[in-house]
């Protein structure tokens, strides 16, 4: 992963003090793509090249009343 992260990406993780293939997923969860984007001081489209060269995947699910999601991490 050497050299992957830009001077942008290396701020971020300086300020927030994790790594971001941590809290992006995290952030993303908890407060959706716009929201996490402008907590970080970047725009939608930065977070979605971010997520893009990091590798992390990003997917929607539709799920209807009564009905449950479960994610396996391999």
């Amino acid at each position: 992963m050497l050299n992957r992260k830009t001077k942008q990406m290396l701020r971020v993780e300086a300020e927030q003090g994790e790594r971001l293939e941590d809290l992006l997923p995290r952030l993303i969860d908890e407060h959706g793509m716009s929201r996490a984007a402008e907590s970080i001081g970047i725009s939608k489209s930065s977070l979605n090249y971010w997520l893009l060269k990091l590798g992390i995947r990003f997917e929607r699910v539709a799920v209807g009343s009564g009905d449950t999601v479960t994610i396996i991490k391999k």
